[in-house]
């Protein structure tokens, strides 16, 4: 039974010795900060430019209503790359159930351009 487990324990172990190594390699070798000071806070980031965004800053729905959009027909038109690239070894079959995938698809999209939630307010 060791055997069988035996290199799972290993890696489980030997993960969690070099996640505490790196740790405490990080606060001992790191540098220190009496604490973060008002000037550290209002500093530009990265870019130079200084942050226009106030910290009580809201995005509307329409920015998640577009995203969660986005996403959904996104990872649906990925659907159709295996199918294009075997089509010829698919056949017919697959050829029409794309067709109806498709315009159920664009149904989809018509019906949510109706409605409006592409509109950005």
């Amino acid at each position: 039974m060791l055997t069988t487990y035996g290199p799972a324990i290993v890696f489980v172990v030997l993960g969690a010795l070099i996640g505490t190594v790196f740790v405490l390699a990080g606060s001992l070798l790191g540098p220190k900060r009496a604490g973060t000071t008002r000037e550290a806070q209002v500093t530009p980031y990265e870019c130079g430019l200084p942050s226009e965004v106030r910290g009580n800053f809201r995005f509307g729905i329409s920015f998640y209503l577009i995203a969660m959009l986005f996403i959904l027909f996104d990872i649906e038109v990925i659907f159709l790359y295996p199918i294009a690239v075997q089509l010829k070894a698919f056949g017919t079959f697959a050829l029409v159930e794309t067709i109806v995938f498709i315009t159920l698809l664009m149904v989809a999209f018509v019906y949510v351009w109706r409605r409006g939630a592409l509109e950005w307010k």
